[in-house]
């Protein structure tokens, strides 16, 4: 079986030699193809940090196994390790935090066992990088939430919980503020626990979450999250454990799958072969057992759990009264320790699966699309629009536009509600949104938008505009705050 390789910058292609070298002393019968992509390769033009026949190896052999890699800061360029998860819909990003005996933490010393794994959805959310100046004060970035990227994520949680015997998921969200985004993953996560009523399903606000990970980890086995409360989330996951040294990250989807270490690159430290290679040979393992080579998975992941039980470590951690090893020096220790089982966290021995490595092809982008369970319909708008005066002088200006078919509703500013109540002692800033509504409730074309959004500009900058839909008898927008 071929795979593509990515040696990433800095730090990356040392580490990654060390892993290789594991790899192949346990004699896997894996076949490296090495693709560009990388800093390096940014500096060479290419916009997305990979070469056209590094994308086209990786699709052609559906894994990528890749060293840390760094994105050039100020030169408007997206990050190469986004661009390769959202490019090739590796909709899940799993990362499996657990106590490693020889790496000291506040819990490790406590007796406190952590075993948490993190689902992270990685394709949606604020990670589209889709913003907007709207004035020359506001900024925009569209946060996108959808049921069939939620659903996605979230059965691919169930399903590995399902496997793994948890004891309990667990969905992160902030659906008390964000009702409608947060609210929709929410909602799909409990519309998904239905097909699993032997996993104790439940969720917790964010902040909350937080609070009690630092607090009682333990309590703790399989959390789902959107893309940015999940990045935060894992990460902080990763310093209970002793840092992202010991994080490893697997970006699964449905023909492409991506394991990769997810720390930085190091350059202060890179070409002294002084690197710690634990999260790559731990993102390693996991692209091992994915492609069902599970005894070797085993006899390596016991071999390094051995070596860290052992005192064996890095500059960067572990018994300052021993001598750390180089990475060479570290791989070298976990060969040396091929067969040995350590005292705690031994992992089962399990034989290899025999699989026939399927290459997909696909002829058109696959449309994710959901069922629409009741009759939609648009009720109004909401009119982004700049202006600096007073919220009654803009309402009577908006007033003025609404025709025979609108009727102003109410004008925020920074969703906070200014007219037709609010407090003098609410800041504002250029940037309105006056909510109009259909005047007798009538169902409106959306050339009736578009009318007023041109009668409207006679005296405003519209900045942008959303429509105001509903769904049967459900409103598909929120409210205000004071509204």
């Amino acid at each position: 079986m071929k795979i593509a390789v990515a040696k990433g910058d800095g730090i990356g292609p040392e580490i990654m030699e060390a892993v290789l070298s594991i790899f192949t002393a346990n004699k896997i019968s894996l076949e490296y193809e090495y693709v560009d992509m990388g800093k390096w390769v940014f500096d060479k033009g290419f916009s997305n940090g990979m070469t056209p026949e590094a994308k086209q190896t990786i699709e052609a052999h559906g894994i990528l196994f890749k060293g840390p890699m760094e994105t050039p800061k100020g030169k408007g360029v997206k990050s190469v390790n986004v661009t390769a998860r959202k490019t090739w819909n590796t909709y899940a990003n799993k990362r499996v935090f657990q106590t490693l005996h020889g790496v000291n933490t506040v819990f490790s010393k406590a007796g406190i066992i952590i075993d948490i794994t993190v689902v992270r959805e990685n394709i949606e959310d604020t990670y589209g990088g889709i913003e907007h100046m709207l004035t020359h004060d506001v900024a925009l970035s569209r946060r996108f939430i959808t049921r069939p990227g939620s659903l996605q994520v979230i059965r691919y949680a169930f399903e590995m919980a399902k496997k793994k015997n948890a004891r309990r998921i667990t969905c992160g969200h902030k659906a008390n503020i964000m009702k409608i985004t947060d609210g929709l993953f929410l909602e799909c996560f409990y519309e998904v626990a239905k097909d699993y009523p032997e996993l104790k399903a439940d969720d917790i606000i964010v902040d909350d979450l937080c609070m009690k990970l630092v607090t009682r980890p333990d309590t703790f086995d399989v959390i789902v999250l959107t893309n940015l409360q999940g990045d935060i989330v894992s990460d902080l996951c990763a310093g209970l454990v002793g840092g992202l040294g010991f994080a490893p990250s697997a970006n699964i989807g449905d023909h492409i799958c991506i394991f990769e270490a997810v720390h930085g690159t190091a350059p202060d430290i890179a070409g002294k072969n002084i690197a710690n290679p634990t999260a790559l040979l731990l993102s390693g393992l996991a692209m091992l057992r994915h492609i069902g080579l599970m005894e070797n998975a085993a006899i390596i992941e016991n071999a390094l759990l051995f070596t860290l039980e052992s005192g064996v470590h890095t500059g960067d951690f572990g018994d300052k009264s021993i001598p750390p090893v180089n990475t060479t020096g570290f791989a070298e220790a976990v060969i040396s320790n091929f067969g040995k089982q350590p005292s705690a966290g031994a992992k089962p021995i399990l034989p290899n699966m025999t699989r026939t490595p399927t290459h997909f092809k696909l002829e058109k982008n696959p449309m994710l699309v959901s069922a629409e369970m009741s009759e939609e319909k648009i009720i109004g708008v909401d009119m982004f629009i700049e202006s600096d005066e007073q919220p009654l002088q803009v309402a009577e200006e908006c007033e003025q536009h609404a025709g025979q078919k609108f009727k102003l509703i109410s004008i925020s500013n920074r969703g906070t509600q200014v007219w037709p109540t609010g407090s003098v002692y609410t800041n504002l800033v250029n940037q309105y949104n006056a909510r109009f509504e259909s005047l007798h409730g009538d169902t409106l074309a959306q050339q009736d938008i578009i009318d007023l959004y041109i009668t409207l500009s006679r005296n405003f900058k519209v900045c942008s505009f959303e429509l105001l839909n509903m769904w049967g008898d459900k409103k598909a927008y929120s409210l205000a705050q004071g509204q």
